[in-house]
């Protein structure tokens, strides 16, 4: 059995069923959903059966999709309903999205036994900005907690009373309507899920990025006021606004494969104003999906065009809606007919190029960001003209290197490495090709020199923009070499290729792993804080300082016995030092855009 066969439970299933486990089932509880993981499951409509043993059934009931209640889960053992079994078949179920709620609410904070619950009258011209209700206070106290017991004991510590605990204050932060600190720690649960579980696709710095924006997103809701509460708080569901009558026109088509096994494609448009667009498709079924809805027609009004036709096409859209981050609605009020496309270099798609790549680049990583806010809209995407220099080997493979206005070395990176994709062929297909002149689309990819994941460009010998992830080029499609291939400017000195900023960072990643007691054994980090101090950067050597000593400190009582470690503490240091060093390298990766003159 994996997570994948059994329904998604709520969080406060899961967190319920812990929660009633006695002290001594709750230290059984992390071996008890490993060895449910090894059970056959079988599913009949709605109910997922899991044989525990030759003699025993559990039973999930999921109408909907979803096991919502305690009660929905049943075992047939003798213990029952008081048996490890049900609480470890809720810790081994993939976690259920919380139900979107009828409307976001205020959170003015009034006399009452709960203002979370009585937001009271909307305020005028004259109050003083809207701050969150003691109850807002109190559940994201409860977040930081649980998020600090996470980083105290590491992945391996993290069990499924410790996931348990986030649960609970996830659903509590729910119901006081703070759905962004919610969000944050069930992206934490899952991620602590798969670390365990040796999922190939977890990442370490995933984690770190959940769980710094967890714990930074529940400190910010006692000191936030007005507008940034607002944006602390965050949005139960994803908006989407009217946006009247749009003319669009196609710019590509990407394909999309998730580590959860979701395949797709989405399409990029832009509008006459150069605002991008996207309009998707993508469900449970991989690359083999992905492949396949390029060609199917596009969800959108009354439009036939496929996603690879309306790459090169255009759309009159009337009714249109559009979400923050630029998604098309596909309501039915949505009207949409074929238009004129216009070609790369034509109005109003040329200007797209026209932007300086520094400030492309900056636009980009103020979307990228890890700790973006996440109804802040904006685009990742890159729109340049290059000269192909060839390829270059690095520790994680080749890419292909290129150079553009202003200067600019870019390395240009496979978007997608699976087989079935044209994104690697294509890639090392044009490194054959040093100097031709392409007009390029990529997404930033941040690092301390300009890079980009190649997802379309010009055809080389002008016939129209290829889909470098579907289409796949030929060597016959290749100009024949002419002028001599200028060599790659070299990175100035001073910049943030070499930069001992991953001292820190890696410090910051050990600690999530490992927990605060293997950053406490450190020792002495004189040498890498003197490194980094060199390097011109005192906050980051003062940081890692203060964060191994935080890790490494336990004080004692009056009769020299070991006081418990301040989780706290060591927490606060860690969050600083996660988002200081994030800022810093996206401050780097923005300075490497600079033209090469300027730097």
């Amino acid at each position: 059995m994996n997570a994948a066969q059994l329904p998604p439970v709520a969080p406060e299933v899961t967190a319920t069923l812990v929660e009633d486990l006695s002290p001594r089932l709750r230290k059984r509880l992390d071996a008890a959903v490993t060895k449910l993981a090894a059970r056959p499951t079988h599913r009949d409509g709605d109910t997922v059966t899991v044989t525990v043993d030759d003699e025993t059934e559990l039973r999930l009931h999921a109408p909907g999709g979803v096991v919502a209640t305690a009660d929905a889960i049943t075992c047939g053992c003798l213990l029952a309903p008081a048996c490890i079994h049900r609480a470890a078949a809720a810790c081994a179920a993939p976690t259920a999205d919380p139900a979107p709620e009828p409307a976001d609410r205020p959170t003015r904070a009034v006399p009452g036994p709960d203002s979370a619950t009585d937001p009271g009258p909307a305020p005028d011209d004259a109050s003083p900005p809207e701050v969150a209700s003691p109850a807002q206070c109190a559940a994201a106290d409860a977040l930081w907690s649980a998020g600090a017991a996470v980083l105290e004991a590491g992945i391996d510590g993290a069990g499924a009373v410790t996931q348990s605990a986030l649960l609970r204050a996830a659903h509590t932060a729910r119901l006081r309507h703070l759905p962004r600190a919610a969000g944050a720690a069930l992206s934490v649960v899952t991620l602590l899920r798969a670390a365990r579980a040796g999922d190939p696709s977890y990442r370490t710095a995933d984690l770190v990025t959940a769980l710094a924006e967890l714990l930074g997103t529940a400190h910010r809701v006692g000191t936030a006021s007005g507008a940034e509460l607002a944006v602390v708080r965050g949005r139960v569901r994803r908006p989407y606004r009217p946006d009247g009558s749009l003319r669009l026109y196609g710019l590509f088509t990407e394909p999309v494969v998730t580590a959860s096994g979701h395949g797709g494609v989405r399409t990029w448009v832009a509008g006459s104003d150069g605002r991008l667009c996207t309009v998707g498709d993508v469900a449970p079924g991989g690359v083999g999906r992905a492949l396949g809805v390029a060609d199917r027609a596009v969800r959108l009004g009354d439009s036939a065009l496929t996603h690879r036709e309306l790459g090169r096409a255009g759309l009159a859209v009337s009714g249109a809606t559009v979400s923050p981050d630029g998604r098309l609605g596909a309501g039915k009020g949505v009207k949409a007919v074929t238009a004129r496309g216009a070609a790369w270099t034509e109005p109003p798609l040329a200007a797209l190029w026209e932007t300086p790549p520094s400030e492309q680049a900056a636009r980009a990583l103020r979307s990228t960001s890890r700790y973006a806010d996440p109804d802040g809209g904006g685009s990742d995407l890159l729109f340049l003209d290059v000269e192909l220099l060839g390829a270059v080997r690095e520790s994680g493979g080749t890419c292909l290197l290129a150079l553009c206005e202003g200067g600019i070395s870019v390395r240009l990176t496979v978007a997608d490495d699976d087989p079935a994709l044209a994104h690697r062929d294509n890639l090392m297909l044009l490194a054959t090709a040093p100097g031709t002149r392409l007009r390029i689309i990529g997404r930033l990819v941040p690092a301390p020199h300009p890079r980009l994941a190649l997802l379309a460009c010009s055809h080389p010998t002008g016939e129209g923009p290829i889909d470098l992830g579907l289409d796949r080029l030929l060597r016959a499609d290749l100009p024949d070499p002419a002028a001599p291939v200028r060599p790659a400017p070299s990175q100035p000195e001073g910049s943030g290729a070499h930069s001992p900023l991953y001292l820190l960072e890696r410090r910051v990643e050990q600690a999530v792993p490992a927990g605060r007691a293997a950053l406490g054994m450190l020792g002495d980090v004189t040498a890498e804080t003197r490194r980094i101090r060199r390097a011109g950067l005192p906050t980051a050597a003062g940081l890692l300082a203060a964060l191994c000593t935080s890790a490494a400190q336990r004080d004692r009582d009056l009769f020299g016995r070991l006081l418990p470690a301040d989780t706290d503490g060591f927490a606060t240091y860690w969050l600083a030092a996660a988002r200081y060093t994030a800022s810093v390298a996206e401050s780097l990766c923005a300075a490497a855009w600079e033209p090469a003159q300027a730097r």
